[in-house]
């Protein structure tokens, strides 16, 4: 079993992500159904570059990373479960869009976080968004102030609720008129899933590689 606290997982992991990462394999375990591949790309021509933050920190004797579910207002994913991020601005960088976007939506500093590599990026092909995923770590819980206007919850998801395969369901989505299937990361009444999912998928496997066992 890993440790859920394994004190050696930033530096492994900082070393793991600097590998070939996993990418389509990893995320086939959390794909959209009829998806038909178009998140690994190409993306469309006039995609919006994004950057969302994979943070781990510590947590009850765990290795947690934040998640956050969208206001009913947004123009973009909805009440959907997401990682703090959002579009690149003009001249800005994955790794200065991700810690940008953390501190604006989680009000947390970023003073204390170290960037550690990124995992693969998809292209998000209902909202035309090209994302790449940056990975950082902290050694203990951020004081989180949630922005009211970007965020309507928090959710502190522990690492290894990641390993666990009793972890992983499946659901029945409507959109726009279309029925399809989608597997999801169940936390509590929670359903993670989409390209959420799907980073989550890689960041299982690679912390798990990181660790020198399967998950």
């Amino acid at each position: 079993m890993i440790d859920p606290l394994d004190d050696q997982l930033p530096g492994r992991l900082r070393q793991r992500l600097h590998a070939p990462l996993p990418g389509a394999a990893a995320h086939r375990a959390l794909a959209v159904e009829l998806g038909y591949g178009r998140h690994h790309g190409p993306p469309s021509w006039d995609a919006r570059p994004a950057a969302v933050l994979v943070l781990l920190y510590p947590h009850r004797r765990a290795w947690h990373v934040p998640l956050t579910v969208r206001p009913a207002h947004m123009l973009d994913h909805a009440s959907q479960i997401s990682l703090p991020g959002g579009t690149m601005e003009c001249g800005e960088g994955a790794e200065q869009c991700a810690v940008r976007e953390y501190g604006e939506e989680l009000g947390a500093p970023d003073t204390d976080l170290e960037l550690v590599g990124r995992l693969s990026p998809l292209y998000v092909f209902a909202s035309n968004f090209w994302v790449v995923p940056c990975v950082a770590v902290t050694d203990a819980r951020p004081a989180f102030y949630p922005s009211g206007r970007e965020v309507a919850r928090l959710i502190e998801l522990p690492l290894a609720q990641l390993w666990d395969p009793r972890g992983r369901s499946e659901h029945v989505i409507y959109h726009r008129g279309v029925r399809f299937q989608t597997r999801d990361i169940v936390s509590g009444a929670d359903r993670v899933w989409g390209v959420t999912g799907m980073i989550l998928a890689e960041l299982a496997q690679v912390t798990a590689e990181a660790c020198g066992r399967a998950p």
